[in-house]
């Protein structure tokens, strides 16, 4: 539960950053290499829907055991794991990750890939979680309560 609060608080800020520089996250992501014009424009309103949807409902609902959030902040923290990499390899020079948008600026190095390994190490983490919740909330696709018992 404590993990999704954090990374619900974490996503939360990451998309109201990027939200208040959604005019330059185009830019951003251009920054590298891989999206420019109208997809960086796609990928920065996915990347932000994303994070909003995971990062409230983490923190609305840190105990739910809803696979969708879980999958949601996979899905985001894979993408900006993806371009860290990619442009890293390339020797890209990037001067602002966009992870907050235009707040929080740092250079793309092996900090923010270690950062990024995390976000996929914690996408594990929940994956594995919401996986084990499901297997023993449920009885034949049934929901069961606290108190009911599974023969």
């Amino acid at each position: 539960m404590v993990l999704r609060l954090v990374l619900g608080a974490v996503y939360t800020a990451m998309a109201v950053g990027q939200l208040a520089s959604a005019t330059d996250m185009p830019a951003i992501l251009g920054a590298y290499g891989l999206v420019h014009g109208a997809p960086a424009v796609v990928l920065a309103g996915l990347l932000i829907a994303g994070e909003l949807v995971c990062g409230v409902w983490f923190l609305a609902r840190p105990r739910s055991t809803a696979i969708a959030p879980v999958w949601v902040y996979t899905a985001v923290s894979l993408v900006w794991s993806a371009l860290a990499v990619q442009a890293y390899t390339r020797g890209l020079e990037v001067d602002n990750c966009g992870c907050f948008g235009n707040y929080l600026t740092q250079r793309l190095s092996w900090f923010v890939l270690l950062q990024d390994a995390l976000t996929l190490l914690y996408a594990g983490l929940l994956l594995r979680g919401a996986r084990k919740a499901v297997t023993r909330g449920s009885a034949g696709g049934a929901e069961v309560g606290p108190d009911d018992r599974i023969p």
